[in-house]
């Protein structure tokens, strides 16, 4: 005999007769929600942990939030009512094995109370309220998700000219920059760029060498770079040669050789010691723990972060000292880009409805706010015209202190011919007494 007896439309407990009075009770269900979403979610974070892509992701967490926490509740009900529904099942089975009934009528009576128990428990009707939810929040999920990744772009793209070369030199640069020197030679041959194009392959090899020795703990290649140009790095205010000098110390120390250590400290580290007199004396003290380092107060200095950040250290004064800046200039402009995405694409949104063209615009109306990560000189809007600040039209301090672009004191001043009140306070101002300001 075998009885299924279907409690939600996604789980089933089916019972069945094996022979000998014995019975087998299966389970079914699929998988569940949250082993799905929760992969989903860690995914999705990982993705956009990364620093050099940014968007505001607070309303898909908050929606996300609220599907896992429906779902917990959902899950929780559902387990009660199901492990009630096994109690009756089991103590059914109980009775069965007691009486040693072996007619199929006495079992049918059995069963017959049992599901007049289970019908008593109304599984339908306890999940009908959380699985309501759950859906609710489940129909509003993907909606949340469309409207933050909208994928059609091109409205937001102009058709504007732009220097192909110059394009060129930022994607080579970048895989330069990775040590992807191969795919940045292909790159530079498919796009029929000049060989001089090519000549940023020589800046970033050396420095790709450098860092490769460091993966496998080897900083002779960073310290004879970082010897080479200390001049150039004194200069900058960095200490990376000392931070250098430190690692190797360590290292030394490790293998057990204090004789040698201190020998390194006296001829390498010590010309440090009227600036950075506190670190040589722990250097100093790490002497006593020669061998044993890990067990020492100084333990710290054993960690693989340290190596991280003297290479990132070691990198940002390379690309000083070669006059490149620290971040991939086609990473920055792609994140910045990915950042101002959305409002660019709601802007764009409410032109098309008033029947607006941008494409003649040589500036937007409003301003697209990006991170300070993303802001590398200073920008003026006057808070008169709304219009951001240029070289025809510069920032003008007036002697109240507020500041209007120069084209809005004009105007407000019938071009110097009389004088006007500041929009900000009672103050008279006169135009030929604004200073300009330069930022």
């Amino acid at each position: 005999m075998r009885f299924c007896l279907k409690i939600l439309p996604i789980k089933y407990i089916t019972l069945s007769c094996i022979g000998d009075g014995a019975f087998a009770i299966e389970i079914g269900d699929d998988p569940p929600f949250s082993d799905i979403a929760g992969a989903l979610y860690s995914y999705f974070s990982a993705q956009t942990s990364d620093r050099e892509v940014k968007m505001d992701l607070n309303p898909i967490k908050d929606a996300f939030d609220r599907v896992a926490k429906k779902q917990k509740m959902s899950s929780s009900k559902t387990q009660e009512v199901v492990a009630q529904m096994i109690r009756e099942i089991e103590l059914s089975l109980e009775i069965i094995k007691a009486e040693h009934c072996g007619s199929e009528v006495d079992c049918k009576s059995v069963f017959g109370e049992l599901k007049k128990k289970l019908q008593e428990i109304a599984p339908l009707s306890q999940f009908e309220g959380t699985q309501k939810e759950l859906n609710i929040a489940l129909s509003k999920y993907p909606k949340q998700l469309e409207k933050s990744f909208n994928p059609d772009i091109s409205k937001a793209y102009r058709n504007i000219d732009f220097d192909a070369h110059t394009v060129n030199q930022i994607i080579a640069g970048h895989f330069y920059r990775q040590g992807l020197f191969d795919v940045g030679d292909c790159f530079i041959n498919e796009a029929n760029e000049p060989d001089s194009t090519a000549a940023m392959k020589s800046l970033f090899s050396e420095m790709y060498l450098v860092l490769e020795a460091m993966k496998n703990r080897n900083l002779e290649p960073a310290l004879n770079w970082a010897t080479a140009n200390s001049t150039k790095l004194k200069e900058k205010g960095s200490d990376l040669l000392l931070k250098l000098h430190c690692l190797q110390f360590v290292e030394i120390l490790q293998g057990g050789s204090r004789s040698k250590a201190l020998s390194y400290v006296r001829t390498h580290i010590s010309p440090f010691g009227a600036n950075h007199f506190s670190e040589i004396q722990k250097l100093m003290a790490c002497l006593l723990w020669s061998g044993k380092l890990h067990q020492s107060p100084y333990s710290d200095l054993l960690s693989p972060t340290n190596w991280n950040v003297v290479a990132e250290e070691l990198t940002r004064q390379f690309c000083n000292l070669l006059g490149q800046s620290f971040d991939s200039p086609l990473s920055v402009t792609i994140a910045a880009g990915f950042q101002g995405l959305p409002p660019l694409l709601k802007f764009m949104t409410v032109m098309a409805g008033k029947k607006q063209e941008w494409q003649s615009m040589k500036q937007l109306p409003v301003p697209v706010e990006l991170d300070r990560e993303f802001q590398f000189h200073s920008i003026f809007v006057c808070p008169v015209s709304k219009e951001q600040s240029t070289d025809e039209n510069p920032p003008m301090l007036m002697q109240c202190g507020h500041v209007l672009c120069k084209q809005s004191i004009n105007k407000m001043s019938k071009n110097g011919s009389r004088t006007f009140k500041c929009p900000y306070c009672p103050s008279d101002i006169d135009s030929t007494q604004c200073r300009q300001l330069h930022l």
